[in-house]
């Protein structure tokens, strides 16, 4: 059986960050991860890609968001060319426009801390090594 793959915009190398945590929880939950950052070539010892687009040609699972939502809205095409299964919004990357653009675009959206969802905690995930 293979694993569930989880697409990861604005991951992040600083573990401060939550796009970080998320990375990081859902490793540890068995997720094949794909951290997206537009300047970073590794995130916790995996490849990151600069975009959706680059992410390697397979199905995902679902795609959870930790960008600002007037980041977020201008990559809403992006992700639905990617026929994800799932696309979180995690608190603070939504917005009233960027909501009413996924529902035009059929999205199925999700309101929620995705790493809350996967049975971890963010707080579980310390800054340091």
């Amino acid at each position: 059986m293979s694993k569930p793959t989880v697409a990861i915009i604005g991951a992040s190398a600083d573990r401060q960050k939550y796009g970080n945590k998320s990375v990081r929880a859902h490793l540890k939950q068995g997720y094949e991860v794909f951290p997206i950052h537009p300047r970073e070539s590794s995130i916790e010892g995996l490849t990151a890609y600069p975009s959706l687009e680059e992410v390697p040609d397979r199905q995902l699972d679902r795609i959870s968001v930790y960008v600002p939502p007037e980041v977020g809205i201008t990559l809403l095409e992006q992700i639905q060319n990617r026929k994800a299964n799932e696309v979180w919004l995690n608190p603070g990357s939504e917005s009233p426009e960027l909501l009413k653009r996924a529902s035009e675009l059929g999205l199925n959206v999700i309101q929620a801390c995705s790493i809350i969802a996967i049975g971890e905690t963010p707080s579980e995930f310390p800054e340091s090594l």
